[in-house]
This record gives structure tokens, sequence and C-alpha cells, in this order.
């Protein structure tokens, strides 16, 4: 089981410059971890992609069922105590916005703590350094340098 943020599961149901690599990563271990907004940002993601022309309505409609597909078997960290305390530490010690701190506090919420040999799938660069500063394997390996 892996855990994987917002990006990285937008790039298995959307097509982009990435999803080819994550793609290859779920077919390796389709078992997922998310954080339980994960679904918030999504829709939220798809909805901006949307209103500016980025994707069409029957693109949005088959990519939110194969998404609501994932939510229904992904293991959910839920809000909690624990995950807030974590995400506000993780904002002091890192570069994150605080639903990226949210996203990567409940990762380590996941894996009780420890991080190291656990796999963490993201595309957003700036959570990806802070996840490997945290002790996570941070997929996919060769991200392409942003353009």
């Amino acid at each position: 089981m892996k855990f994987w943020d917002t990006s990285a599961l937008v790039a298995l149901a959307f097509p982009e410059a990435s999803s080819g690599e994550t793609t290859a990563i779920a077919d390796e271990d389709d078992a997922i971890a998310t954080w339980w907004g994960t679904p918030v940002e999504i829709e939220s993601a798809v909805q901006r992609a949307a209103r500016s022309g980025g994707i069409t309505q029957l693109a949005v409609r088959r990519g939110r069922a194969f998404l609501d597909e994932i939510e229904d078997r992904a293991a959910e960290i839920g809000p909690a105590e624990e995950v807030r305390e974590r995400a506000r530490r993780l904002v002091r010690v890192h570069e994150l916005r605080a639903a990226d701190a949210l996203q990567l506090a409940a990762a380590v919420v996941w894996c009780a703590g420890r991080p190291e040999g656990e796999a963490f799938v993201s595309l957003d660069r700036r959570l990806r350094a802070a996840a490997d500063l945290e002790g996570f394997s941070v997929l996919p390996v060769d991200l392409p340098p942003a353009g």
C-alpha cells in the first residue's frame, strides 16, 4: 500500500504529462491510502480544469467515476487531532500550504509515525521535497523538472 496525494490521483484519472508514471505505480500496487480531504481537493482541481476549458464535461464525468471508485476502496485517514498537530509542525518545518501539510500529516499518521520505507506518491514538487525530508520513499522517482 502507498499513500497517494491529490496531484497523483488526478493524474490517474485525467490524462496529463505524468499519467504514465502514476499508472505504472498503481499497476504495481493498487492499494491506496489517502487523506480525508483528498476528494474535495480533487473536485476543486477538476472543476478548475473544466471551467478553464482544460477538460470536457465527458472527461469530468469519466474521471469522477474513476475517482469515486478509488475513494470507495482507499484506506482513508480521517480528520483527527493527531493529523492537525502533525500538520502544524510540518508548516513550521517545511514550506507547505495548509492542505499539503494536512496531506503529509495524514501520511505520517497512516504509517504510525515511521515513514522510512513507506511510499508517498505525489507530483507536487514542494510536497515531494517535504515528504522526502520526513523519510518517505517518494514516487515517481524520476519526475521531470518543472517547465
